[in-house]
């Protein structure tokens, strides 16, 4: 949508802004406002109509006509005009809602013409200016700026990659300012003249100078010197040298004469200042971004308005958009790119024309028949810039083609040198490619990275031979190999996601190499030990579906020359690993770990048994084998006790610690425990874990678990809050996943439903982003309880069921004792008593056989109260479980425990009038509790002895 009128008579003024129609351009006391597209659109047509009611509808159908949104975009955009205009602020009113119609402009509108240009210019001949576009996207702020910087320094050169805009963008300024020169404005597009001689001439024939004599130079300079004119120069980078020289020799002789000039390079004359142009801004690749926000980037809108101006009907729903965006990003919000693919998907698709941009058939995709050859195709554009390039630059350029996304000047030299082409020569082509807009830059930190955008680099592959592919791509595959060896065990010591951005960028490389050396003319030798190398990191970033496929790969192309080597060990552990975490504790996992530490014990290298030990104890423990677990912990302890570094010694404290609260050495967890968590908070870092872990912040959840068990919920409350905080901070998925499971149980023990169902939802959106399936589970295990809970009972059970079921048959039974007395609670509150006792006892007999014996007092106090819910109720057979949860609470020093079982058999005798017997035992263990008052069973065994006084 655009204004009409002519720039002299649609200036709109309001309060302290000024509105330019015609140039959509606001201003407040003359300063221009950033305001999108959109925004522009509605304010401009409530302007127009003051005081007058414009319906939803109405606004939306005038401001998006070729496309299908919903309200929601409307409330967005409106919500950022009004931000714009400080609308509300100190009394001030500009846009009032009519609740249920609509919107209403009520601020006092006045209208004024521009002022005059500063002087006449009635011997220029005429304006020669293509028209500017109708409607521009996500260029409005580039606009302003320019303008502002062309009126500041006289001469501004737009610098950017073909395809990116910089004519049209040029033409918008050169209207926009056209009033200051009174129209005198001159376009002299050079992408048609190849003849540098003819630089001067083809400027002096369109002003109408003669052209006969061989230098006209001398005749536009003195013609040029007392005018205040605009000149555009367009399309400078094949004829750089010589309108550099003349726009020198302009600046310096005439002084009201402006230049603003297109190139893909600079001119690098004294008078210039660059402004480069850079692609549409596109919409990150989240998942959680919202419709609306996605609709708010220009690449976005662009996308969208020249799909449906070719045709296309286009739905805006939340995947579809999710398809646009993936577009945008892989054309890198080149606006030429968009544009070409735009007019495809009338033909093929949204969803098609996405498949054929992922097999790079869009170089020859056909434009608008009016645009210059150079831009009728991607393929044109590229072949332009490619023509402009030396020898050098063009073999730089093909090589760098390897290369996916960011990449280092380090990276440059390793992967791209060779004779033919020497540091030397590296350095000066990088310079010019950068200078001609070929290669994009940005620092990270102290270092500068390089890019190529996406459809350069498929052209840049196009143009290179299979041999020379092939030892490029050898050199980069063994660079990334280094760099990933190298940068291991880094990792957990990058603290915040600031300093892992260089590592998740440079990781897209090594994904890149692996493709290549298992395609189909890779090298597997070089494979194997790349994915080697990768699969552990993988692991520490908690990619662990493809730790999982890179570790298949290698291991299905391992030959008789890598049997029992460091790489076969760590592709064997990749793969135990990563199916146990992914797919809970199947065989394969077992027979690739076991596999894998016989080759660290035969090359007798006490860290590399470590790293194996630790995911043996985790596997162990997940696959609900407590007591086989228990002994690799105390291996791993050992080990761990005598490494020199602190990291290394808190993991064998947390590995021992958590056995050992599981199998009900509660006492003995706490002391280990509470060493893994006073470990030192420093950037230290361990090589003795696969998995990224330190152990002072897996400890912490467990410990949490630990201090509530041993009568501390407070503290236990406390400490699981803690640890989640600062799991969240680490952005370490599984370290987190893991930590909410252990601040969940304490939520639950202590009847905290609302924090329980908030940490929930939490982990199942971060166990599903990374497929952790089992932790999936468990957190709709621990769902179904708490409908349970709050009286959902049917639909609670047949929840809990299928998740006991699933884990059973992913053999992951960690938490399976707990979710099965939940289910046990469940069938005993509908009177399901004879499948809960057949449940409650199948439990027990595992936990005897397995020895997660922390959950033992629990399941014979649940099975004392079935008792006494049968038919014939027995209280005998009660007493005697409770009696025996009471021994077995002591025994392991459970005092929650203790606590449940001692309110309910107290509950027992006072109802057979022992009520002297009940409060003798019951006021002891209520007493050990001087913390967590609040607590559910606290207050329930308070409430029972009032009853006994």
């Amino acid at each position: 949508m655009t204004g009409t009128g002519d720039d002299t008579a649609d200036r709109l003024t309001f309060g302290p802004f000024t509105l330019s129609v015609s140039q959509r351009l606001l201003a407040r006391d003359e300063a221009p406002i950033d305001l999108g597209a959109r925004a522009m659109d509605l304010l401009i047509t409530l302007a127009s109509a003051p005081n007058k009611l414009m319906s939803k509808q109405d606004l939306i159908s005038q401001v998006w006509p070729d496309v299908i949104v919903e309200e929601g975009s409307l409330r967005f955009h409106m919500t950022g005009l009004r931000k714009a205009l400080g609308d509300g602020q100190d009394g001030a009113r500009y846009i009032t809602t009519i609740a249920g119609r609509g919107y209403c402009f009520v601020a006092p509108i006045t209208r004024r013409r521009a002022p005059p240009a500063a002087r006449s210019n009635a011997d220029f001949p005429h304006a020669i200016l293509p028209s500017r576009l109708d409607r521009m996207v996500g260029r409005e702020e580039d606009i302003i700026r320019l303008s502002d910087k062309l009126m500041k320094s006289r001469m501004v050169t737009i610098v950017g990659v073909g395809g990116v805009g910089k004519t049209t963008v040029a033409t918008a300024v050169a209207h926009n300012v056209a009033p200051s020169f009174n129209g005198a404005v001159l376009f002299a597009d050079y992408g048609m003249l190849s003849d540098s001689g003819l630089v001067a001439a083809g400027i002096a024939s369109m002003l109408g100078l003669p052209v006969g004599s061989e230098d006209v130079r001398p005749s536009l300079l003195a013609y040029l010197q007392d005018k205040q004119i605009l000149l555009i120069l367009d399309t400078c980078e094949h004829l750089i040298d010589a309108i550099a020289d003349l726009a020198s020799n302009i600046i310096d002789s005439a002084p009201q004469v402006y230049l603003l000039a297109t190139s893909r390079e600079a001119l690098r004359i004294e008078a210039e200042s660059i402004y480069r142009l850079d692609t549409l801004a596109c919409p990150p690749d989240d998942p959680d971004i919202s419709s609306e926000m996605i609709l708010s980037f220009p690449a976005i809108q662009l996308f969208m308005e020249r799909a449906a101006a070719s045709g296309a009907s286009l739905d805006v729903s939340d995947g579809d958009l999710r398809v646009v965006a993936s577009i945008c990003r892989k054309l890198d919000g080149m606006a030429l790119a968009l544009e070409l693919a735009a007019r495809r998907v009338e033909t093929y698709g949204l969803l098609q024309t996405a498949t054929l941009l992922d097999q790079h058939l869009t170089l020859g995709w056909a434009g608008s028949r009016t645009a210059p050859p150079r831009q009728k195709t991607l393929q044109a554009t590229l072949d332009w810039s490619f023509g402009l390039l030396t020898d050098v630059e063009r073999l730089l350029l093909r090589r760098l083609a390897i290369f996916v996304g960011d990449f280092t000047l380090e990276a440059v030299l390793e992967v791209a040198s060779t004779p033919d082409l020497d540091h030397r020569a590296i350095f000066g082509a990088i310079d010019s490619l950068v200078a001609k807009s070929l290669l994009a830059t940005r620092p990270i930190g102290s270092t500068m990275r390089y890019r190529l955008l996406d459809t350069t680099r498929a052209y840049a592959l196009q143009s290179q031979t299979d041999e020379d592919r092939a030892r490029v791509a050898v050199r980069h595959a063994g660079y990334y190999q280094h760099w990933l060896e190298q940068f291991g065990s880094d990792w957990p010591s990058l603290s915040t996601g600031l300093e892992r951005v260089p590592y998740f960028i440079s990781i897209n490389n090594a994904r890149a190499a692996l493709e290549w050396c298992f395609g189909e003319n890779g090298h597997v030798g070089v494979g194997i030990r790349l994915a080697a190398a990768a699969v552990p990191v993988f692991q520490v970033m908690s990619l662990f579906p493809e730790c999982q496929r890179w570790s298949e790969r290698a291991l299905l192309a391992l030959g008789d020359a890598f049997l029992g080597s460091v790489e076969e060990m760590h592709l064997q552990a990749g793969l135990g690993i990563s199916r146990m975490y992914m797919q809970g504790g199947r065989d394969t996992s077992q027979v690739a770990l076991g596999r894998a530490l016989q080759i660290a014990e035969e090359r007798g290298n006490a860290l590399d048994q470590l790293r194996i030990l630790g995911p043996l104890n985790m596997l162990k423990m997940r696959t609900g084998d407590f007591n086989a677990a228990l002994h690799y912990a105390r291996r791993c302890s050992e080990l761990a006790a005598t490494m020199t570094d602190a990291a290394t010694v808190e993991l064998g404290h947390f590995f021992l610690g958590n056995s050992l609260h599981f199998t009900g050495e509660l006492e003995a967890a706490r002391i280990e425990l509470e060493a893994a968590v006073k470990g030192a908070s420093g950037s230290q870092r361990t090589t003795a874990s696969y998995v990224g872990f330190k152990g002072r912040h897996l400890a912490g959840g467990i410990l949490a678990r630990n201090l509530w068990l041993q009568g501390y919920p407070a503290q236990a409350d406390i400490r699981a809050r803690q640890t989640i905080a600062e799991a969240a901070k680490l952005d370490h998925s599984l370290t987190l996943c893991i930590a909410l499971l252990g601040g969940i149980a304490v939520f639950l023990w202590r009847d905290d439903l609302r924090s329980a169902e908030e940490h929930i939802e939490w982990l199942v959106s971060r166990a599903g982003l990374h497929f952790l399936s089992p932790y999936v589970t468990v957190a709709r295990g621990f769902e179904a309880e708490i409908a349970i809970r709050r009286g959902d009972v049917k639909s609670g059970l047949e929840t809990l069921r299928q998740c006991v079921e699933k884990l059973h048959a992913a053999n992951y039974e960690v938490f399976t004792t707990m979710l099965e007395i939940s289910t046990v609670k469940g069938l005993a509150a509908i009177g399901e008593i004879g499948e809960g006792m057949a449940r409650i006892d199948r439990t027990i007999d595992l936990v005897e056989k397995n020895g997660d014996l922390c959950y033992m007092p629990e399941l014979l106090r649940i099975r004392g109260n079935l008792h006494l819910l049968m038919p014939t109720a027995l209280a005998d057979d009660a007493e005697t479980c409770f009696m025996r949860s009471l021994e077995y609470s002591r025994k392991i020093g459970a005092p929650a425990w203790e606590l449940r079982t001692a309110t309910d058999l107290a509950a027992l005798w006072v109802g057979d009038g022992r009520a002297r017997d009940a409060r003798v035992l019951l006021q002891p263990v209520f007493e050990r509790f001087d913390e967590g008052s609040d607590a559910t069973d606290v207050m329930a065994a308070e409430r029972l002895l009032a009853k006994m006084r």
